[in-house]
């Protein structure tokens, strides 16, 4: 049988959905990338927030329209139905497996149910494994994740509640993860988890982030590594050091603040406070002088008054982070702010959310700038549409999340190639530039 598959949410979804899409090839079934081929369909779905829900909702909906045709099973599991497995059954029948993510390591059991009769073969694998993985972002990017869940606790997330406590992966298992991928022919490998500096601390007892990225780096084949998600607090001089010193790891902090009053941080019960906070900012960018820095804020969080947002715009100018994206704040079941008194008109979120959004374009066009005559070792990765530039990034971009550059075309370049470029140019988020032969 043919089988399709919906990721939807982060890359840690993706990694889940890799390794489903393994399962399925490793016992025999075609893989196949059109809806309107696929005799069973696979959702994974994000259910984080209020946004990330309601497009869960409209895809399951929208690809029960092809068991119409010529599908014929609807399987979705993921943090959606972690949440709401009960009502999403009542509501949507057209669905013939829900798989809630404590239920993974029974998972192939459960598909095998719905349509073992029809399949009238051994089951060769029955886990989900990184052994069997598909990567589905090409050749020259990976996904590793080293750990699961969340222990922070924050009083917006729901994630705790989804996927239980953080629970790191053992560093040999990783390792060897990494050595399949490096084999595979993988050029740049993105270390994963909700927290990525609190890996280690449950199984070893302290932060071994920065001794994982120096194992990453005696692996042959990388060439770029860059990990994700570095909470200010846990962000040690260790960590910095490695980023500083390792050519092949990305001078790239990606690190969610979230809010920078200490008001608002306590409320979120935040472990950094509005001074810690400028200070790592503030040592990195010394030890690190063309780092890039990369953060993620919340507005109209319940009590969140003029003055703490009035903060938190004022710290945006200070800190000129590269990049940012801002959440409106969603009120989540389970979560104890849901229940906190003086929650934000959804006008003045909206409103909160557009200054800072329009404050930070300006930042970047500026930040992008003064990039301009300088040299960039370019990982080509497509043609444009009028087949005029190549498509590539920096070190300086996360696939899918954040710019890229374009590069004159004057000659035949193959694609996963590495060239140094020079910027000319900016073209809103991305840069111009020509191969700098």
């Amino acid at each position: 049988m043919k089988v399709g598959f919906v990721s939807l949410g982060c890359t840690k979804n993706l990694v889940v959905t890799e390794e489903v899409i393994g399962l399925f090839k490793n016992n025999d079934f075609e893989i196949v990338n059109d809806a309107k081929k696929a005799e069973i369909i696979v959702i994974n779905t994000c259910g984080f927030i209020e946004s990330a829900k309601q497009e869960a909702i409209d895809t399951i909906f929208e690809m029960a329209e092809y068991k119409k045709k010529n599908c014929k099973y609807l399987i979705v599991i993921g943090c959606l139905v972690e949440r709401y497995k009960e009502e999403l059954e009542k509501l949507i029948p057209e669905v013939d497996l829900f798989v809630s993510i404590k239920e993974y390591n029974e998972i192939w059991d459960k598909i095998q149910n719905v349509i073992g009769e029809q399949e009238e073969k051994d089951t060769k694998y029955n886990i989900l494994d990184f052994e069997n993985r598909v990567i589905t972002t090409g050749d020259n990017y990976a996904y590793l994740k080293i750990a699961e869940g969340c222990s922070n606790n924050c009083t917006y997330c729901a994630i705790p509640y989804i996927q239980g406590k953080y629970v790191s992966r053992k560093m040999e298992d990783i390792i060897e993860e990494a050595k399949k991928l490096a084999k595979k022919g993988i050029k740049e490998l993105i270390v994963i988890a909700q927290d990525t500096t609190k890996y280690g601390i449950d199984i070893y007892g302290e932060p071994k982030l920065a001794e994982l990225l120096n194992k990453l780096c005696e692996i042959d084949g990388f060439k770029w590594i860059r990990f994700l998600y570095a909470y200010p607090e846990t962000i040690t001089d260790e960590l910095i050091e490695v980023v500083k010193n390792q050519p092949k790891i990305c001078k790239y902090f990606d690190m969610p603040i979230q809010h920078i009053s200490n008001r608002i941080l306590k409320k979120m019960n935040r472990r950094s406070d509005k001074e810690s906070i400028k200070n790592v900012i503030s040592k990195i960018r010394k030890e690190i002088p063309d780092v890039i820095l990369r953060t993620t804020l919340i507005v109209g969080f319940p009590g969140e008054t003029n003055e703490d947002f009035e903060e938190l715009y004022q710290f945006v100018q200070w800190a000129r982070f590269d990049k940012l994206g801002t959440f409106m704040y969603s009120k989540e079941d389970k979560t104890p702010a849901e229940k906190f008194p003086n929650q934000v008109h959804h006008n003045t979120k909206k409103s909160r959310y557009n200054k800072i959004m329009e404050l930070q374009k300006e930042i970047s066009k500026e930040n992008l700038k003064e990039k301009i005559g300088k040299e960039y070792l370019v990982m080509i990765e497509n043609v444009s549409f009028d087949g005029k530039y190549y498509i590539g990034r920096t070190y300086m971009d996360v696939p899918e999340e954040d710019g890229v550059i374009f590069v004159k075309k004057e000659a035949d370049i193959a694609l996963g190639t590495f060239i140094k470029c020079k910027v000319t140019g900016v073209r809103d988020y991305d840069l111009i530039s020509e191969n700098n032969k």
